[in-house]
């Protein structure tokens, strides 16, 4: 009964969640119904657990949320984001017009723009691009996801996706860690998305299904005049090069947390290898933000760039108060003595005495649970992760390994029908769940099947 009080409380949340109901509103409430049903307090579990996770939460990442969201909405407003999907799209044409759309969406993920930014930036042109070609329309949010939501937010070493920063400040790894395990699962997720996406407009051909007929958010004047496609780029490449300099080169002085110490202030990161990566990333956001706002000032339409600022920081406050929230009701769950029993069981599985399986496995349940990525497999690192470190030390596998295989795995399940960029998605491109959620279904299928094949890497060729 304890596990099916659980159950209940999963499937009523991703049913409000699905239906477009605030998470922020209603995991409390129905943690709190899972608490108490199984003789938790209300008060103390609301107050003590539920709120005590999610604001650490929101210590340890709100500056990658508010800084990613301010650079992403300074790249959207002067116009640098579209012009560097436009010059990618225009570049391969309507013959390529699948493979620009992923490339494109790529690059500015990797690049450090947020993924609802990319959405935002890339559909226009995508959507043109498709109608030129006669590729149906309910195909662009499957090929937006491939670029955005796949490889290159958790799989590609160096990526500044949230998904990507968890794991080292829970298991004291860098962004960069297991870079051959990394690239070789982006290569195969961007071989086998593209191979189902060429499959699917073929079919479309030849069963005489073009474009289609579309009223809703159909683009119009994509033939703006943009900034340069080469000016725009820089701030992309500075963040990652600022990143890459936090995380490879300098030499960062391991007594630095001392003086916040002394001060007999309670610290949340153990030793600064748990901090380096996130503080690389605010660094590199932060030259990012100032070199966009010099070189796209005088692209900003009214407001400039204090609106710019504005705008992405109180967008951050809802994205990353979601993810608390699902972050929050994680922790009341994983309290419950009905969740003792799932956790024996996926703690359990092992294979040739590896944690990764037992990781994946729980990573991709999680993140599947809550609808994000960055919700699950930070739940999964907080409850387990102390777990995974010691069992990887006793077979002599290094944390970097444990990093790469949390951090692909977290991109698996998380994109079912409620995850809130899938929502945002759809509507940004005009289309319904019917149309076109099989295709980003089977993107998360893929990804799901990437986690498999990582482990079959690990195990077989012992290269991470």
């Amino acid at each position: 009964m304890e596990v099916i009080g659980i159950i209940l409380s999963l499937v009523l949340l991703i049913f409000v969640a699905y239906r477009g109901y605030s998470v922020i509103f209603f995991a409390p409430i129905f943690a709190l119904m899972a608490g108490v049903s199984q003789g938790l307090p209300i008060m103390p579990t609301y107050t003590e657990l539920f709120m005590i996770k999610a604001v650490t939460y929101v210590k340890n990442f709100f500056p990658v949320f508010m800084l990613g969201a301010v650079f992403g909405k300074i790249m959207e407003e002067s116009g640098m984001a579209k012009a560097i999907a436009h010059a990618i799209i225009q570049s391969l044409g309507p013959k390529h017009a699948m493979l620009s759309t992923v490339l494109s969406a790529a690059i500015l993920t990797y690049g450090g723009v947020s993924m609802f930014v990319v959405v935002f930036a890339v559909y226009p042109f995508a959507a043109a691009l498709f109608k030129e070609a006669d590729i149906p329309k309910k195909l662009v949010p499957a090929t937006i996801v491939l670029g955005a939501f796949t490889f290159t937010m958790d799989s590609l070493p160096g990526s500044p996706q949230i998904q990507n920063v968890i794991p080292s400040t829970f298991l004291g790894t860098s962004i960069y860690s297991g870079p051959i395990l990394g690239t070789f699962i982006a290569i195969v997720m961007f071989t086998s998305g593209m191979v189902w996406l060429k499959h699917r407009a073929n079919a479309a051909v030849k069963s005489g299904e073009g474009y289609g007929n579309h009223t809703l958010n159909e683009p119009v004047n994509t033939d703006i005049k943009l900034p340069s496609w080469q000016i725009s780029v820089l701030p992309l490449l500075m963040v990652l090069v600022i990143n890459y300099i936090g995380n490879n080169m300098m030499k960062w002085d391991a007594d630095v947390l001392l003086p916040i110490a002394a001060l007999k202030l309670p610290l949340m990161a153990p030793a600064i290898k748990n901090v380096i990566s996130t503080w690389s990333l605010i660094i590199g956001l932060v030259f990012g933000i100032a070199l966009a706002a010099a070189i796209g000032f005088s692209r900003m339409p009214a407001g400039g760039i204090g609106k710019a600022i504005n705008m992405g920081a109180i967008g951050s406050l809802l994205a990353i108060m979601n993810v608390a929230s699902e972050v929050g009701y994680g922790n009341v769950i994983a309290a419950l003595p009905g969740f003792k029993t799932i956790a024996a069981a996926v703690l359990g599985i092992s294979f040739g005495n590896s944690p990764l399986v037992s990781e994946a496995v729980t990573i991709n349940i999680l993140c599947g649970i809550t609808g994000s990525a960055s919700g699950g497999v930070s739940i999964a690192l907080d409850l387990f992760g102390k777990y995974w470190l010691d069992w990887a030390a006793t077979v002599h596998m290094t944390p970097d390994v444990l990093h790469r295989m949390a951090a692909i795995a977290s991109g698996g399940l998380d994109t079912g029908p409620h995850n809130g960029a899938i929502i945002t998605l759809l509507a940004v491109c005009g289309m319904t769940h019917r149309q076109s959620y099989p295709d980003i279904f089977v993107m998360t299928i893929l990804k799901t099947v990437m986690v498999v094949i990582a482990l079959i890497f690990v195990s077989v060729l012992g290269i991470a």
